[in-house]
């Protein structure tokens, strides 16, 4: 064993079917370290990570925890150009609001981000010199015993020899027992709890503490749960909620919050206080009704599934996980987390029930609120018929790279690829409906959309278990008509889509329903305005280049003239010719996803009196890009839709070429290679905006490379000309690079 390095023995859960070798060490430091080898990787990766952060800011200086690296007024601007994006922020700003009413002396309630006042104007008032306090702040947080640190290392990539865990140790230990030193600095902890309005949010016992228990995934996955007798089930019923999420938030070591977000209708908003009332009665009832072991038991059946079948992380998001799990977890658990409960302790569970009190948070709840609580028949969940007990792997003997066309008819192609590379008992199905004449118009488009939503709607109460499960759908407008798709574990797979396209084959138009997400989407168009002026801009680009679309702008003024009936009318006319292209991957046998696509074809295309038709060879749709003349500048200029936002942004796109192998390579090289050059550029030198992103962009196969820049200190003229002189800065570069 090196000097100054302890290995440790114990064993470090991981899933079943990860090929990794695991090795912990602690440095003479008291640096935590896990070394992982990985020869199936192309990607090495490593991550640190400190125990120490905003609750630490000194007084007066909130945002430095974020800023210790590079504490200079061109950071700091970085650091204030990211605070002006987030200011119009719904998200930032409730977050911030729920800071503000917390308790004052705990550190929860600071301004963590910073920015320009914080971190220079009232420091230089105080004569503060803010990087002398940066580089205090780091001599006396960032010590070893604080940190955790993982390096994972693709052996054969990096030394091309039989190369083990042993001497990733050695280049680790060089590295980091040098460098860092411990300072017998500990993480400081209050008893102080945060106490909030905002959502319906309430202190609760924290998860951290009893992760093997799970208490609060139990009442996250009760009171969040979407089927049939469920809070959100009536909610929705009654027209006043189009979603429910609950769960635990914004926790550390020292807090944590239980809170449930209800996405709300018009009708909703008014009748805030029977949701309020709703969900304490449904809480009351879980009380009542006492942990159910069969509930718990099932919910560890479906996370040891999922964690001992995991698809693959990349390499820095495997690491950068992992990192912050050895913060909070014994190593054994270090990639386990708290995604394993394993012990049922309904004592505990009961004690996390009752936190969850009307009295437990600063939302004022009126005792008559819960009294005159709409009389709704709640109940707990149903066994999950949806969880899946075959894992077995398909025996598929021929190997394919890329996916064969399995089957073809006047009706419908078939691709299929079989999983022959990760031993995974998940399949994925993408079955695209062809159907002309939902693009024909504003109206035809706007009605496809209601049309996916309301199924999906309709759908929630049955599939919700399948999702829970593991098992996913989706249904979705497309180009050229719409999407379905099913992902998970391929058990259970085929009884779900078999209810999707029954659900499609026998569509009926709810009114009450038909107002609910016509409500959305006109909001979810309204908001388009207030979206970051970067998004529009890219929104914009899209508009531009693709051909056969309208803005939202018209598709809204068209939206109010719609009722249900026009669904009614529209919705034959969209199956009356239709094409199906299914795409079936991953652990299906051929026959299996063949019997898929023949269900399909008997029941729209069989019968005596069929719903749909095959395609006229004229309809037939393609995707079609506007084509940029190769030395002609375009430029399309708008006004910002939301007035308050003072940022500006650019998207700089440069068309290259169609779909072509080697010119894809080519193209995604320098891409790579341009990426760092362009953010330090025009980011870190020349401070346009936090937003600098150099990146590929790919329209039905037409490539090209764009930078999206958002800035508040240049207008998108001046904000081009810096891009194009970057360019040209780098094309003498690239002229200059040696060919190895």
């Amino acid at each position: 064993m090196a000097l100054g390095v302890r290995k440790e023995e114990e064993e470090i859960i991981k899933p079943r079917n990860d090929k990794r070798e695991y090795r912990r060490i602690v440095l003479q430091n008291n640096l935590h370290v896990l070394l992982i080898s990985d020869a199936d990787t192309d990607k090495c990766a490593a991550s640190m990570d400190v125990r120490v952060g905003s609750f630490s800011d000194p007084e007066g200086l909130e945002g430095c925890g974020l800023d210790v690296y590079d504490a200079t007024t061109r950071e700091i601007k970085a650091v204030d150009s990211e605070n002006q994006k987030n200011l119009l922020s719904d998200l930032w700003r409730m977050n911030q609001l729920q800071k503000h009413l917390s308790v004052k002396n705990h550190p929860y309630h600071k301004f963590s981000t910073g920015n320009w006042e914080t971190l220079e104007i009232r420091p230089k008032e105080r004569g503060v010199d803010t990087r002398q306090e940066l580089l205090r702040f780091y001599k006396d947080y960032y010590s070893a015993n604080l940190m955790h640190l993982m390096a994972s290392i693709n052996v054969k990539a990096w030394y091309r020899a039989n190369f083990r865990i042993s001497e990733i140790q050695i280049e680790v230990v060089s590295v980091f027992l040098a460098n860092l030193v411990i300072k017998k600095v500990f993480s400081k902890s209050s008893s102080n709890y945060a106490r909030t309005q905002g959502e319906i949010c309430m202190a609760n016992t924290l998860g951290i503490h009893h992760y093997k228990e799970g208490p609060t995934r139990y009442l996250s996955h009760s009171i969040g749960h979407e089927g049939e007798g469920s809070l959100f089930y009536f909610l929705k019923k009654l027209g006043w909620a189009t979603s429910l999420t609950a769960g635990e938030s914004d926790w550390t070591c020292e807090i944590s919050f239980f809170k449930v977000n209800v996405n709300l209708t018009d009708a909703g908003y008014e009748h805030f206080e029977d949701i309020v009332a709703l969900l304490f009665k449904y809480i009351r009832l879980l009380q009542q009704a006492g942990p159910c072991q069969w509930i718990f038991d099932e919910l560890a059946a479906i996370c040891e599934t999922s964690f001992h079948y995991q698809d693959k992380f990349r390499p820095i998001d495997y690491v950068v996980n992992a990192t912050f799990n050895m913060q909070f977890y014994p190593p054994t658990d270090w990639l386990v987390g708290s995604s394993l409960p394993s012990k049922f302790n309904p004592e505990r569970i009961q004690s996390a029930l009752k936190e969850l009190s009307p009295y437990n948070n600063i939302l004022r709840v009126n005792k008559q609120w819960i009294e005159r609580a709409p009389a709704e028949d709640l109940h707990l969940p149903v066994p999950n018929v949806f969880i899946p007990t075959d894992l077995s792997l398909k025996n598929v003997s021929e190997q394919m790279k890329l996916p064969v066309l399995l089957r073809k008819t006047q009706y419908s192609r078939l691709w299929y690829k079989p999983d022959t590379a990760f031993s995974s008992p998940n399949a994925y199905l993408k079955i695209d409906f062809n159907c002309p004449f939902t693009g024909s118009s504003h109206e035809a488009v706007v009605l496809t959309e209601i049309f996916t939503r309301l199924l999906m709607d309709y759908l929630n109460e049955y599939a919700y278990d399948a999702q829970v499960a593991g098992l996913y759908y989706g249904v979705s407008s497309a180009d050229y008509g719409f999407q379905v798709t099913v992902v998970g574990y391929n058990h259970k797979l085929a009884i779900l889509l078999e209810t999707v396209i029954q659900r499609l084959a026998n569509f009926e138009v709810k009114p009450d329903r038909f107002a609910v997400i016509k409500e959305s989407i006109a909001k979810e168009y309204q908001n388009m305005k207030f979206q970051q002026p970067y998004q529009q801009a890219m929104y914009y680009c899209s508009l531009i280049l693709q051909d056969e679309t309208w803005p939202w702008s018209e598709e809204l003024e068209v939206l109010p003239h719609l009722g249900a009936q026009d669904l009614v009318k529209f919705y034959p006319l969209m199956f009356s010719r239709i094409f199906v292209e299914c795409l079936a991957a991953g652990n299906l046998l051929p026959t299996e996803a063949e019997t898929i696509i023949q269900h399909i074809e008997d029941v729209f295309f069989k019968g005596s009196d069929p719903r749909s038709q095959p395609l006229f060879a004229s309809q037939y749709m393609t995707n079609r890009i506007v084509k940029l003349e190769k030395g002609i500048h375009y430029f399309y200029s708008t006004e910002g839709l939301n007035p308050s936002d003072e940022n500006s942004a650019l998207v700089h796109y440069i068309q290259v070429h169609q779909d072509d192998f080697k010119l894809n390579v080519t193209l995604q090289l320098f891409a790579v290679i341009a990426k760092q050059p362009a953010f330090h550029q025009l980011r870190s030198v020349e401070q346009l905006g936090y937003i600098t992103v150099l990146m590929q962009r790919n329209d039905a196969g037409v490539r090209g490379v764009k930078v999206i820049i958002q800035s508040t200190v240049k207008g998108p003229g001046q904000i081009d000309l810096r891009v194009e002189s970057f360019l040209k800065m780098f094309e003498t570069k690239l002229y200059e690079m040696s060919s190895d």
